[in-house]
This record gives structure tokens, C-alpha cells and sequence, in this order.
């Protein structure tokens, strides 16, 4: 962690001496702790106050000793861990040293609650998560995990693609109300422009790489939502149920503290 400069001390002290910080002000940035370095990760502490949400995890690539590091480090500074992409071998490996860890290995997901955090489930926004086909539970369960993790209630309804068009809207009353929908579809993708043409919410489409040949890999499912006709919808990356989730609980959380201050 790196501690505050001798000068930049003086100077907060100086600021509030003559006026220019209140005391609030003051101990706000007293306490502040921009980095903590762990030696194979500089953590951004600060990411919380600028972004509204700490640091999240890619697990992907990095070892357990170096993701053991890091959690640790991220608890000791009060910040509940989410780590995407966690396979099952890191999974096994880290989860004696962590206390109420729980592993989701659909959607290789890890996240450690801290221990004296209060539950806020649900406590910013309702976030709708609505998939295309069993095979894109994978993305679908990465998506959840991190909308729940960012205090979003979340709703998920799963297998209603466009193969079977009338299961679509016997379901629309299940997120009814939602302040964002992740939309998770593979093949040629086009669920999400049918669902934008019912809701009067952001719909948040998710490209898989699920699909034959032609797919390329979730390329084709891609192309297809960036030229989706639907008003409503905007794309992010193929697989990324996290990046969804992200964007979809952000404006769920902007939608929560509206109704609250109204």
C-alpha cells in the first residue's frame, strides 16, 4: 500500500486550516488508499469512490498463489471479492483459505463476502437476465453472479429463443418493471432485437460463441445484434456475461437512487 507523501499531508492540513477543505473533505482523503501493491498486482483501492463499484478479479492466466495475494489484500481493505473466470482447479485450491467462499463452476465465477458486510441484495436496482438457448447458461451465470455481487435483485428466464418464438412473451411479466435486461443469445443472435421490440428499458446484448460453423465463434451472433433494428439495445463483447452485467447493473443502480431521492 502506498502511504501518503509527508508534503501532500501538509498540504491537506494546510487546506483545511485556511478554509479550502471542510472536515469531511479532509478525513475523506486522509483515509484514502489509492494502490495496494501485492507485488504481482497493483490494486486500485480507489476504483469504488471514482466508478462506483472496487476492483473486480480476472482470474484467467494468473495462479493461485498470486489470486490468494490478491483476495487476501482486497478483504484486509474492505472490499468483497468477485473473480471472473476461475477454473475449477483454482477454485479447489483457494477455497479452504477464504471463509464463506463460494464457487459458482457454471459460470466460473469465486466471490468472498466480507464478514461483517450487511446483505444489500436487491438494494440497487432490478436487473433482467434472459437467455436464448440451455447452452448459453455458462455466460448466464457470470452475468448473474456479478449483477447480484453489485447489489442488483435479478431476475433470470432462461431457453426462449427465437426457434420457439411463443415462449418469449409468457415470460415478459417475469421482468416486468426491470431497469436494465441482459439478453444472452448464440447462433445467429437475434434475440435481443425481438426482446427491445416489448420493454421500454436498455436491453444489454450478449453475443455467445455457441453455434455451428458459420457462427465463427460468436462473430455472426455479434454482427448481428450491432445491426439490430430494436432502439434499445447496445452490444458488448462475445461471452461476456461480466461486461454485461456490468453496464446493466450501473444503470440499474442510477434507476434505484432516482426513485430514492423521489
Amino acid at each position: 500500500m502506498i502511504a501518503m507523501q509527508p508534503e501532500n499531508l501538509r498540504s491537506l492540513a494546510e487546506q483545511l486550516l485556511g478554509g479550502k477543505l471542510s472536515v469531511d473533505e479532509f478525513t475523506d482523503r486522509l483515509s484514502r488508499r489509492p494502490i495496494a501493491d501485492v507485488g504481482v498486482a497493483q490494486l486500485d483501492l480507489d476504483r469504488a469512490r471514482r466508478c462506483g463499484y472496487p476492483e473486480i478479479v480476472f482470474g484467467q492466466g494468473k495462479n493461485v498463489a498470486a489470486l490468494k495475494a490478491i483476495f487476501e489484500s482486497l478483504l484486509a481493505n474492505g472490499v468483497s471479492v468477485l473473480a471472473t473466470r476461475v477454473n475449477a482447479d483454482q477454485a479447489r485450491e483457494l477455497t479452504p483459505h477464504f471463509l464463506g467462499a463460494v464457487y459458482n463452476p457454471v459460470g466460473r465465477t469465486f466471490r468472498v463476502p466480507l464478514e461483517s458486510a450487511p446483505d444489500r441484495a436487491g438494494d440497487r436496482g432490478h436487473v433482467g437476465i434472459i437467455t436464448a438457448g440451455t447452452s448459453d447458461l455458462p455466460v448466464a451465470e457470470e452475468c448473474r453472479e456479478t449483477a447480484e455481487w453489485m447489489g442488483a435483485r435479478v431476475t433470470m428466464v432462461h431457453d426462449v429463443g427465437v426457434a420457439g418464438p411463443h415462449r418469449l412473451p409468457a415470460r415478459l411479466p417475469d421482468v416486468a418493471g426491470a431497469d436494465a435486461i441482459v439478453v444472452i443469445a448464440g447462433m445467429e443472435g437475434a434475440l435481443p432485437s425481438v426482446v427491445g421490440g416489448y420493454v421500454d428499458c436498455p436491453v444489454i446484448a450478449v453475443p455467445t460463441s455457441v453455434g455451428y460453423g458459420a457462427n465463427l465463434g460468436g462473430v455472426a451472433a455479434l454482427l448481428s445484434m450491432l445491426n439490430s433494428c430494436a432502439a434499445n439495445v447496445a452490444v458488448v463483447n462475445i461471452d461476456a456475461g461480466f461486461k454485461g452485467a456490468y453496464v446493466a447493473s450501473l444503470i440499474a443502480g442510477k434507476a434505484a437512487a432516482s426513485r430514492a431521492e423521489s
